[in-house]
Order: C-alpha cells, then structure tokens, then sequence
C-alpha cells in the first residue's frame, strides 16, 4: 500500500513546515531573539538559497507573543519605487500598509498615516515623513516593534536607500531620546554594512558605511549533522524506510557542510528521483550509501539557479576565478584574511569557508561543480 503524505523535500521559495521536511528552527530562533531581547540592529548575509528567507517567516511568527513585528520583502517593490526619495516612501509605506493590515495591535494613527503616505497623491513624502510615522507607532505600540527587510539586495545600489539607512542609525543611536524600533533585521547576500563597495565589480570602492552600527550575526545557519538527523527522522516515520538515519545524516553534512540548498536537493534525489531506477526498486534501497552516491552525482550535473549563480560570480569577479583555481588545482594552502577583498567576496557568495584560519571550498558538492567547470573551460 503506498503512504500517502503532503509533505516534500523543498528546494524553491522558502520552507513551510506544514508541507516540507525542515530541520527544527527553534535553536536558531532563539538566538536570534536573544539578540532582538538585546535592542540589536543586524543583517544576515549569507550566499543564495541559504535558508535566510524561510528563517526570517519562521521568526516573524516566533516573535509574536513578545513583539510587534513589521515584515517587507523589497522583491515587492518595483524599479519605480527606487526611483526617488518620494516614490521609496510611498513603496514602503504600500507595502507596510500591506503587511500590517491583518495585525491588531497597530495604532489607529499609524494606520491612517501609512494609508496616507502609501498614496502618490496630494503631496510629495519625504524619508522625514515616514520616519515620523515610525517614531509615532514605537511610542503609541502595546509591544515593542521589530523591523526586517528581506532582499535588501534589491536596493543596494540605490542612494535613496543608503538614505534610508542613515536615517535608521541616527534613529538607532538616538534611541534612547526618541522611540525607535526595538531591533532592525536586514537580509540579503552581500554585507550591508559594506554595502557602498559592493555592486559593481568596476565601481569605485567607497568607505563610511551607513549601517556601521550593525551588530555581528554570529547564528550559523547551516545544518548540522544532529539537525538534519531530525529532519530524517521526520521522514522515516512516514515512510519507513528503515534507513540508518544518523550515517545518512552525516553522509548528507560531509558531502554538503549543511548548506540547506544541497541539502534539499539531495534529499528530494532520494525521495523523489532516485527511486524506481535501475539498482533502487524504492525508497528503502534509496537511503543508502549508494544512494546517496547516485543524489550527489545527479545534483553535480544539475544547472540549477544556485550553481548559475555561483559561476556567474566568476564572471563579474575574474580574480576569485584565479582565487578558487588555486584552492582546487595547486594545492598550495591560501590563508583566511576576511579583509583580502577577493577572500571576503568568495565567503559571502558562498565559495569558501574558513577552516582554522585557512580558506577551503565550502563543500564537496562545490568543490565537484567548479573542479568540472574549470576542466571544462582549460
């Protein structure tokens, strides 16, 4: 009889637990609160496809009980909202309308103001006016009010947001003056806190960061072996596979360090394509070794978005191409100096890891994409 089950391995959008196999997200989340207990304004960078979107959802609702908390995507704002310091006002203040009209805690004049700002018409808003409506929510709210931007990177480049950002430190640093958020939380791949040396590979490296106030995010967010061992265990309870959850559970972290992405992949390998073929009948066959074998080489051959974008990188940045060619190829140890800009790059879009003050692939799954990309280009 076949088991009937809604759930699946996730390896678009973010992760929801009613549906996917997720690893358990409390741990994190209680980090991560720690820090937001402590009035600290932060970023997440982490490479693409790193889980930020999924744990800021998860956070979002591990919040409420404590906090009121204002979520944005910036993917939802368009290239017109960028466009000028009134049109990024009336963006924002849209899609934080949007957001908060489902909350019960948000005060009436807060309502009335963002509704108001959210409209292009009659006036021109200014970043001084929605800054008004921030203070005035954080001083009137029931709870404390928690802000967090995913996909900043959207924006990044653009001087009204580097205003934005002003503002929000002189909001920070006056905050014990005038009510202000109680935590700022911004995601995206590059570092925010550099985020005026950082889009264009010819652009001119430029210093004094808005966001020098942001505090280090030091919550790993990659899965550990215990993590995923969890995540199987979910697994096996529907499925019965009778696999050896804790050796499969390593076998996953050694080949992908925890990167949630390949971790997914692999799984949904196992789950969904690796079953029914030649040497795996089923699912059982399937959580093996060997199985887990034919997952790794079935995700290498992948094009998928992440591996795209990761060789994309090589183009826009040719000296990580040099970088990375002498981690694979030379053998020649390269040590880890966060302030080499080349190193900096290759940690932030994933490339590379620190492994005892020594730079490494970040993880075999890697380390055979690029190995047969640089062999394919010689």
């Amino acid at each position: 009889m076949t088991h009937k089950t809604s759930k699946a391995f996730n390896v678009i959008g973010a992760c929801r637990p009613d549906i996917h196999y997720m690893v358990n997200l409390a741990p994190k989340l209680k980090e991560i609160k720690r820090m937001i207990d402590n009035e600290y304004y932060f970023t997440i960078n982490k490479a693409r496809q790193y889980g930020k979107t999924t744990t800021l959802r998860a956070l979002s609702k591990y919040l409420r009980n404590d906090y009121t908390v204002a979520s944005l995507d910036f993917q939802q704002m368009s290239t017109s909202d960028l466009e000028s310091e009134s049109a990024f006002v009336h963006g924002m203040a849209r899609e934080l309308t949007r957001r908060v009209q489902f909350l019960d805690d948000i005060p009436d004049d807060t309502r009335h103001l963002l509704l108001q700002l959210s409209s292009r018409n009659p006036y021109r808003a200014r970043l001084a006016d929605i800054f008004d409506c921030f203070r005035g929510w954080c001083d009137h709210s029931p709870r404390p009010v928690v802000l967090i931007i995913d996909e900043v990177d959207t924006a990044a480049d653009n001087q009204v947001f580097l205003d934005f950002l002003a503002q929000l430190r002189a909001a920070y640093l006056d905050r014990d003056i005038t009510p202000a958020f109680q935590s700022v939380i911004l995601a995206s791949v590059y570092d925010i806190r550099n985020i005026q040396r950082k889009l264009r590979p010819d652009e001119q490296h430029k210093a004094n960061s808005p966001w020098n106030i942001a505090a280090r995010f030091r919550v790993d967010m990659s899965f550990s072996p215990e993590e995923i061992a969890g995540m199987l265990a979910d697994y096996e309870a529907d499925y019965h596979t009778e696999m050896d959850i804790p050796k499969m559970a390593q076998g996953i972290y050694s080949l992908t360090s925890g990167y949630p992405y390949l971790v997914s992949s692999l799984c949904r390998y196992l789950d969904e394509e690796i079953p029914g073929t030649k040497g795996f009948p089923d699912r059982a066959h399937a959580w093996t070794k060997d199985g887990l074998i034919e997952a790794e080489k079935l995700l290498v051959a992948e094009n998928n978005t992440l591996f795209q974008s990761l060789t994309g990188k090589l183009t826009d940045y040719p000296q990580l191409r040099f970088v990375l060619y002498q981690l694979l190829f030379t053998g020649r140890p390269i040590p880890y100096v966060p302030q080499n800009p080349y190193i900096d790059a290759a940690q932030m879009f994933g490339f590379i890891k620190n492994d005892n003050g020594t730079a490494v692939i970040s993880n075999r799954v890697f380390e055979s994409v690029l190995y047969n990309l640089f062999r394919n280009c010689m």
